[in-house]
Order: structure tokens, then sequence, then C-alpha cells
């Protein structure tokens, strides 16, 4: 059940007291393009019981992200990076094919009732971060004719990733992403002057979730695993979130939240490339998130001493969604590896919305027992958990701040 706060309609968002501060989201999300296609299973020993409907999409039945984007007006958030977890709708705005799109139906159907662009059934982190701090939700970067900033604007732009290489042409890159940052800031400027301008950019909070695409990329990719180590890779990575930490921090931004990444090796569409037959993870992929994890947070520490008013708050992802597919009724769920939405085994095959080359594809009867939406990605009810996480988390899960803190700071 929805509780009352999730209730609240875009415009009593927009007229509620606000923190006064500005979110700057950055984050990258796991796409796993299939390898091949897969011949529907009967699914895993586990699995929901309840009926499940396969759906063929008629025509009309697609709602197109752009002639219905969200009412919610104003923005709460910057976001730099790219990826689904963040994404609000920027994909809708660029020439790219339905791999990286999230504007037809299912997607948004339990809270908004029409896609959006956001790659769950309903809202995604930043909805909910924004929700928290009393803030309107944001619109995404490229809206057409959005030009106030007041309030911020997301940039993530899923299938992105830290590396200008990874889904080249199809996404707004990283790189690509920072610049749009410093025109805005430029925008904010010329509009408040310098020194509002600057005390607007000082007390934003700047959310990054990036390298989950980078990761899925090398295992996908032979060659590249035949060019590069593990160790070197993760090394490239982030070295670019680094370098994309300094420039904000040099145009003025001093607040940063950072979601970990998640166990990628455990997401139903790895589960169906790893085993299908025993079900079991994608260890190589776990392992280079693990790294990327462990080194992230090595780096923030040294940031921390060298970057002057750095704060930061850091979320350990990788152990709850661990658990909480392992686990799902300790939170709340029934399921944790099969998604709701796609086709053979563990709903594994991304073809939720039957847009992304096969039109077959089923569709549970209630996103808040699955954890994971689709092949790739959570749902609302999951997502509202790890936002809940990053705000008010403790220091076993969130580190050395929480979000909230950053807010009130």
């Amino acid at each position: 059940m929805v509780d009352d706060v999730d209730r609240r309609s875009s415009a009593q968002c927009k007229n509620q007291s606000r923190m006064g501060k500005l979110f700057f989201y950055s984050e990258s999300h796991v796409h796993m393009t299939c390898i091949c296609r897969v011949k529907m299973k009967p699914m895993t020993k586990g699995s929901p019981t309840r009926s499940f409907k396969a759906i063929r999409p008629g025509r009309g039945q697609i709602l197109d992200g752009r002639r219905r984007e969200s009412p919610i007006v104003g923005a709460v958030q910057k976001s730099i990076t790219h990826g689904s977890v963040f994404e609000v709708g920027n994909n809708n705005y660029i020439n790219n094919p339905p791999s990286h799109r999230a504007n037809f139906w299912p997607y948004g159907e339990t809270f908004f009732r029409y896609p959006t662009g956001r790659f769950s059934d309903g809202r995604v982190i930043p909805d909910f971060i924004s929700d928290y701090a009393r803030l309107p939700l944001s619109l995404p970067y490229y809206y057409p004719g959005f030009q106030s900033y007041i309030h911020g604007t997301n940039f993530a732009s899923g299938g992105a990733g830290a590396l200008v290489e990874t889904h080249k042409g199809f996404v707004i890159d990283l790189k690509t992403q920072l610049s749009n940052f410093i025109n805005v800031k430029e925008s904010l400027r010329q509009r408040l002057g310098d020194d509002e301008s600057a005390r607007l950019v000082s007390k934003a909070v700047y959310l990054l979730n990036v390298g989950n695409n980078d990761y899925a990329a090398f295992a996908e990719n032979s060659k590249l695993q035949f060019s590069k180590k593990p160790q070197e890779y993760v090394n490239m990575v982030l070295g670019n979130i680094t370098h994309v930490i300094k420039e904000i921090h040099m145009n003025g931004g001093r607040k940063f939240g950072f979601l970990g990444l998640w166990n990628l090796g455990c997401v139903p569409t790895s589960r169906l490339h790893a085993n299908e037959s025993s079900g079991s993870c994608l260890e190589e992929l776990s392992l280079l998130a693990k790294l990327h994890n462990t080194q992230l947070s090595m780096i923030l520490q040294k940031l921390e001493k060298e970057l002057e008013g750095f704060k930061y708050a850091h979320t350990n992802s990788y152990d709850l969604i661990s658990d909480m597919i392992d686990n799902p009724s300790k939170y709340g769920f029934k399921e944790g590896k099969v998604a709701c939405c796609g086709s053979g085994p563990y709903r594994g095959h991304n073809s939720c919305g039957g847009k992304r080359g096969d039109q077959y594809y089923e569709l549970c009867e209630n996103p808040n027992e699955f954890v994971f939406f689709d092949a790739i990605h959570l749902s609302e009810k999951a997502y509202k958990f790890f936002a809940n996480q990053m705000w008010v988390g403790d220091r076993g899960i969130t580190w050395p701040y929480n979000l909230r803190e950053l807010f009130e700071d």
C-alpha cells in the first residue's frame, strides 16, 4: 500500500516548504544486452505462484514519453551521470533505440500511471530523496523548453557509464553530463549573479552512482577482456569518476552522495547468462562491483583530506541488495530473483514492454512483491528502500554522513 506521503500530487510537492538546497544527481545503470534469444521455460522453484499474463502490446497500448511526460514542474536535483537508477527521462529526448528507453508501458504503471522514462514501475531513487527533502520532483535536463534551474535538474541517462565508449552514441555520456552541469552553473550565474549562484552550487548535494554499465560492457566484450585486466579496467572507470568529482568541486560543489554499485552478477539478466539450469550469479560481474566499491571508498577518504570543504555520504548497496535477493521476505517482498516483467528464466531476458526486439513478455500482477521490476532494474518499492538508506541510513550502511545530514548542514 502506498502511504500518505507517497500519494501527494506534483502540485502539492511543488507548494511545500523547501530546505533550500539543490541536488545534482549522477548515476549509471546496469544495461546488459541479451546475448541470444531464449525460449520460455517454467519459472524456477520458489517463484510466485500467482497467475501471470503474457502481453502482446496492441496498437495504442504504448504511451510515448515525449507526448505524455510527467506533469511535474520544477526540479529537485541536478543529476550528473548516466543511468537508469536515477534517470527521470533524458533518454526520451535523444536519438537512441528502445533498449535505452523506458517511455513505454508497463514502465510507470503503478505511480505515474503512464511511462515517463523512468526504468521502474513507478518512482526511482531521486524522486524519493526529493520527497524526503520536501522538494519538487526533478525534470530531465533535456526536457523541451526547460531552462529554469533554480531548483535543479537531472542529467542522468540510462545506459551511460564513466567511460565514453560505454554504449557510445546511444546515451548521454559522463563527459557530456559534466558539460551540461557547467552550462547550468553559467545559466544560474547570469540569472542570479555571482554570489547567489555560487551559494546555490555550494549548498547543492551531488548524487553519483556510476560504473554499472561499464562493468556490464566489460563482461560482455571478450576483446575488451583480452586487452584489459580487471584491475586495469576498474582503475580506468574510477579515474574518470574521480576527475568528475574534482571538476564539480572546482566549480563550487562541496557535498556529494554516492550509491555503491549493486551486486551486478545477481540481477535476473546476469543469472540468465551465467547458468540457466543452476541460477547462479555471474561471478565476474560481482567481483568487478566489489573491487569498484572497495577502491571508491578509499578514493573518497583521500579526497576528503585533499579537497577543501568536501563532504560525502557513501551507501553500501552491494550487501543490501545481495541480502534482499536471497531473503526477500525480510524486506517485505515475495520474490528476489525473478523479475516482475520480462521473459525467459528469471524473466532475465530484457523484453519488458515488447519494444526491444521481442514482443513477447510476462508481467506480474503486483510489482510491489518483487525486488526487480525488469531484468535489470528494481521495483519502485525496492528503490524506496535504498533511497531511505541513503537518507537516514546508520553508519553501518551509509557513512561518514547520511544525506539528511548533508542537507541540514
